[in-house]
């Protein structure tokens, strides 16, 4: 790895062990009330939108095996796939917003560190593990779908991608004394 790439990646992973740390201590701390309590601007409990900070997490593995496998067709098939994905945005909000509140059933407080964990070693260990010519390709993604999401991403930017969403749902999380 030359010297330009190295602090890309280590802000990344320093981003990855801020979230993991943050979310122990929220796990931790947190009471029962707490987690059932009502967030700040979603629909979701503070557990069920812890979940789906986590599975911000959990998405970009799927999607660094999309980005591997759309970047190497013609630009054209990212694009339209983009344009699909934007067209079924209605849909995806209902399954985004049902999975992550029974998911969260599964993946409660006593689970989802562990799970946590297990994601972030994972996505570490491929962000180590990428080549400088593969961090740097683009695909098209669906804007409509998180507001994190631009018109053209690279992987780089895939991996960076939960820790933004992180960061902003923690924002909308109502826990006494945990802020």
């Amino acid at each position: 790895m030359t010297a330009p790439e190295q602090p890309e990646r280590t802000v990344i992973l320093d981003g990855y062990n801020r979230v993991r740390s943050d979310l122990r201590r929220i796990l931790e701390h947190a009471s029962t009330a707490d987690l059932r309590r009502k967030s700040a601007g979603t629909k979701w409990t503070n557990e069920q939108l812890l979940f789906h900070m986590v599975f911000g997490f959990m998405i970009v593995a799927a999607l660094r095996n999309l980005i591997r496998t759309v970047t190497i067709l013609p630009p054209v098939f990212g694009r339209t796939l983009a344009r699909a994905l934007n067209a079924g945005t209605i849909p995806f909000d209902w399954v985004n917003y049902l999975g992550s509140r029974y998911a969260a059933l599964v993946f409660n407080r006593q689970r989802m560190a562990g799970k946590f964990d297990r994601v972030l070693a994972s996505l570490g260990r491929h962000l180590a593990a990428e080549d400088q010519e593969t961090l740097e390709r683009n695909m098209a993604f669906p804007t409509r779908w998180d507001p994190f999401f631009k018109e053209t991403m690279s992987l780089l930017q895939t991996y960076q991608y939960p820790i933004n969403h992180y960061d902003f749902h923690r924002e909308q999380l109502s826990l006494n004394n945990l802020q």
